[in-house]
């Protein structure tokens, strides 16, 4: 009996070896280059393990978008005939051939990428996400695996990555960089959903094309360059379409090989990713998980020369707060000129939004999702701990009565002030809600923010 059990207990511990052995091998990776061998993939991160790689970014509530690249030469014009948007090479059908001539003409000698990242940090913005590669397959990279890109192909011949990781790094902006996925009009095997976003005119037998080859010839040397290169914070892909679920996965575990803390959104396709994007968009109501709106100031996503339709800093403002009160981060972008600089229009909004960040950001920087619903006034944010919540009330529409009136509240209150001006202000709580009374006059033009310091936990 006794040698039985033990004969037993020596299957059992083999079985157990081999099934460590299995656990740990199939979360493997072996970097032999551009090539990657690779295991099953099946395991998924714990909640937790997002949860710590998110937790800058939930807080920082504030992003730089920046679209960047040839069609940005000309302001999306092409011999004078108007592009229409950063799709510019699509949209006029330019050919490889000549839309790569643009790279001889390519020369942002303005460029200056300590002022962007001072730009970004004057705007109250904590991160930057800026495009390495758009549909058109230029790299606005160092790329040593593949030579479209600015360094090999343009006289400037610097490396603006290099120069912004630095320059962010010195003004405590986190670095991202932008790659589109599954659209690339300069390879011949990047095919499209039902071929309509493919370069169909240089390339037409869609049909033939592979989207595996472009996949492992361009993507993931490319990303593992980007990755090695600038050590990104985020990576941000954009259009995954004919991506499937082993490639998708393949590119997390390349990425997170490299650097596990690296943030990817889930435009990396087949429902992968760190957290949702909404394009030009708020939802009415906030997200059960983590979620972004990325959001132009003018209509275009690059540079368009014609197209000044200025978003205002109150309109901004308030598209922020009300992010931040639905628990999302606003991606705010901005086209630079060909040359290398934002226009005027935008950096006089960005520091008209930045000053008012200086003073009100505590409304937004840190905060999580509002304990009410939609208020006819404005937006709630608040902050938490164990004993307190503060609850940060951002008015864009003042009461001419003088009160206000937030529903549901019936915490005591420990503190009311206008975080504006720190003057303080009377607040009494009830069964009823919350009541407020202020000043006749707002003190800020723009939105004034009401700080209440409550007794006890909100959800």
């Amino acid at each position: 009996m006794v040698k039985r059990f033990c004969f037993f207990c020596a299957i059992v511990c083999i079985g157990l070896f081999k099934c460590a052995q299995a656990q740990v091998n199939t979360d493997s990776i072996i970097d032999t280059g551009n090539k990657f061998s690779k295991s099953k993939f099946e395991l998924q991160e714990s909640p937790a393990v997002v949860s710590k790689r998110l937790a800058w970014w939930s807080d920082a509530r504030f992003g730089f978008f920046i679209h960047w690249g040839l069609y940005s030469q000309d302001g999306c014009f092409y011999h004078g005939e108007d592009g229409r948007s950063e799709h510019m090479m699509r949209n006029l059908q330019i050919p490889i051939s000549e839309y790569k001539q643009i790279a001889k003409e390519f020369n942002p000698v303005k460029f200056n990428a300590d002022e962007w990242a001072k730009l970004a940090k004057d705007a109250g913005m904590k991160y930057m996400v800026i495009t390495s590669k758009h549909h058109d397959g230029f790299a606005m990279f160092n790329s040593p695996s593949n030579d479209y890109n600015i360094v090999k192909q343009t006289s400037w011949g610097r490396d603006p990555f290099a120069e912004l990781k630095k320059a962010c790094k010195k003004q405590g902006i986190k670095f991202g960089v932008y790659y589109s996925l599954g659209r690339d009009w300069h390879h011949p095997q990047c095919n499209s959903i039902g071929g309509r976003r493919s370069n169909t005119w240089d390339f037409p037998n869609e049909k033939e094309k592979d989207y595996s080859i472009y996949f492992n010839e361009k993507v993931k040397p490319q990303i593992t360059e980007l990755m090695k290169q600038y050590r990104p914070a985020i990576i941000w892909f954009d259009t995954p379409e004919l991506i499937t679920k082993a490639e998708s996965s393949e590119l997390l575990h390349l990425i997170h090989s490299i650097n596990p803390m690296c943030i990817v959104n889930q435009r990396v396709g087949n429902g992968m990713g760190d957290y949702a994007v909404k394009e030009q968009k708020v939802p009415k109501e906030g997200e059960p998980q983590p979620w972004e709106t990325c959001m132009t100031m003018n209509g275009a996503w690059g540079y368009h020369k014609t197209d000044h339709k200025w978003k205002s800093s109150e309109i901004l403002i308030q598209n922020l707060v009300d992010i931040a009160s639905k628990g999302g981060n606003l991606l705010l972008n901005v086209g630079p000129t060909g040359e290398g600089i934002f226009p005027a229009p935008s950096v006089a909004i960005l520091k008209e939004v930045g000053e008012w960040l200086k003073i009100n950001g505590a409304a937004v920087y840190g905060t999580k999702s509002s304990p009410v619903g939609k208020l006819p006034w404005g937006c709630c944010t608040k902050k938490v701990n164990k004993k307190t919540t503060t609850l940060f009330l951002t008015v864009f529409n003042w009461p001419k009565n003088g009160e206000l009136y937030v529903p549901q509240i019936k915490n005591k209150v420990i503190k009311a002030e206008i975080l504006t001006n720190g003057k303080h202000v009377k607040a009494n709580s009830s069964d009823e809600g919350l009541k407020i009374e202020l000043p006749k006059d707002a003190p800020d033009k723009i939105a004034s923010v009401i700080k209440i310091k409550l007794n006890g936990f909100l959800k």
